[in-house]
């Protein structure tokens, strides 16, 4: 029996639809922030990231509920998305007041990183138009039951971005559920985002809420430990010391809390620098652990949006109907190429990612 009771491809119109905010990241390509005089502009946002590379790498149907300010920003990032493939019928445009007092879009200034020095990003996001979403501004009906789709996927970025954004992804949650669509969520914690507005503890909150609705949850370790308050014994503080066993467990506890999850999953990354990490996955599926191979000391030019690769990658396995072993790999091969490009979302073709999901070599390709 199919872990996941997924729909029929020719049932709906879309494979995934994702909701969250799509930012402006403005790249100082190797250089940094702060001494810039020129900058490369890429659409990017932890939830849309994942429906893109369904797109664009793996070719299916994909849309965005999202929120842009009415002015050329919000049209630049719109176009971004139209290059990316990613329907764009969802987005919902709110009038500009022309000096962003009331609304606006949001900025990403993010640097890569390199040796010793640490990738950094500098969002820019208060007072958006997708973070003023509210219950009721979306007709999660039309988009689930009158349009379908195969499966629905959020995270805890969206969650942490006002008052009122956990509350719109609990009414799409149940929607979602209500139609039969799959709901996978990327806990995907980010301490700046919760700091100002009750910390950990309203992370676990918000966090506990939602995770009762999800079928496939995604995180990494300190994902879980932050945002669902499960600790792992023994743990460094930034991670570096934990072995398989120690994920399993810090899973294992997840599951038992949660038992909705059908599946749950987890990037396996040791950063010796912010150039060179060790990268693999593991899933919980059906009472089992799966995981992929590791690839020790991989070379990084970008690590923004790895984990989201990863995630769409994982995804597009169990659309396609491949068993967990399968997709895990799919998702880390993925996650794995997309960190040697620039930009959050991949640029990496389907027949690449299962080269690299046979061992291909890194010789040229003629």
């Amino acid at each position: 029996m199919s872990i996941l009771k997924i729909k029929p491809q020719n049932s709906v119109k879309f494979d995934l639809v994702s909701l969250g905010e799509i930012m402006l990241r403005l790249d100082p390509g190797d250089g940094r922030v702060r001494t810039a005089r020129n900058f490369n502009a890429w659409e990017g946002g932890g939830e849309y990231n994942v429906a893109r590379g369904l797109k664009k790498c793996f070719g299916l149907n994909t849309a965005a509920v999202t929120a842009f300010a009415d002015n050329d920003v919000g049209h630049l990032v719109e176009d971004l998305m139209m290059q990316g493939g990613v329907d764009t019928s969802y987005v919902k445009w709110i009038p500009y007041d022309g000096i962003g007092r009331n609304v606006r879009n949001g900025l990403n200034f993010t640097e890569k990183g390199f040796g010793i020095r640490a990738a950094l990003g500098v969002p820019d996001r208060g007072n958006t138009a997708a973070s003023q979403l509210k219950k009721g501004d979306i007709d999660w009906d039309k988009i689930f039951s009158k349009d379908g789709a195969r499966w629905f996927h959020t995270g805890g970025i969206y969650a942490a971005l006002s008052e009122t954004t956990a509350d719109v992804i609990e009414e799409a949650m149940k929607s979602a559920k209500k139609n039969g669509t799959i709901i996978s969520y990327d806990l995907n914690y980010r301490p700046s985002l919760w700091e100002t507005i009750g910390g950990k503890k309203k992370a676990q909150e918000v966090n506990r809420r939602l995770a009762q609705y999800v079928d496939v949850m995604i995180g990494n370790e300190e994902d879980f430990t932050a945002s669902l308050g499960f600790e792992v014994e023994g743990a460094s503080e930034d991670f570096s010391n934990l072995d398989v066993s120690s994920y399993q467990k810090m899973i294992k506890n997840a599951i038992d809390k949660f038992p909705n999850f059908k599946v749950a999953a987890t990037t396996l990354r040791n950063a010796k620098t912010a150039t060179v990490n060790d990268w693999g996955a593991m899933i919980w599926a059906g009472g089992a652990f799966y995981e992929a191979l590791i690839k020790e000391n991989l070379e990084i030019y970008d690590r923004v949006g790895g984990g989201d690769s990863f995630a769409s990658g994982l995804i597009y396995g169990f659309l396609e109907g491949c068993d967990p072993l399968k997709a895990v790999n799919y998702g880390a091969a993925h996650g794995a190429l997309a960190m040697t490009t620039p930009g959050d979302t991949s640029m990496v073709t389907k027949a690449e990612v299962e080269r690299a999901m046979r061992g291909g070599s890194a010789r040229v390709i003629r």
